[in-house]
């Protein structure tokens, strides 16, 4: 095993971990954050309905708008604050923060502090 395929099985062990202590409901919704080196992707996902209320990504129309990069601490910030607007226009107000397996550090910290100022309860 390389290292790219050492680091991808701690990402997955990681997030297995994280998964099986949290899920999302109608009431209290599940914020996933996805993070590439270039660009990161959040949904608000209802596990026991199996649907998405919304998603955002720093490919969509609405970050593009910005102006900024997707693979910037300020970029995951402005997202945070898209994906906490768009969560309240869709009925959500607290959600359960899933990071993904990612650390809570950096671009993750900084989107879930937006989504938190945006309105959103974690």
């Amino acid at each position: 095993m390389n290292k790219q395929q050492e680091k991808q099985a701690r990402l997955a062990r990681r997030h297995r971990r994280v998964r099986g202590k949290i899920s999302g409901t109608a009431a209290r919704p599940r914020l996933c954050v996805t993070r590439s080196n270039s660009n990161m992707y959040v949904q608000v996902i209802d596990d026991v309905a199996h649907t998405t209320i919304c998603g955002v990504s720093t490919l969509g129309e609405a970050f593009k708008a910005t102006g900024k990069s997707g693979a910037t601490v300020e970029g995951a910030a402005e997202l945070g604050t898209i994906v906490g607007k768009l969560a309240q226009e869709n009925g959500v107000t607290e959600v359960v923060f899933d990071r993904g397996g990612h650390l809570y550090h950096g671009r993750v910290k900084a989107l879930a502090e937006a989504a938190r100022e945006a309105g959103l309860k974690f």
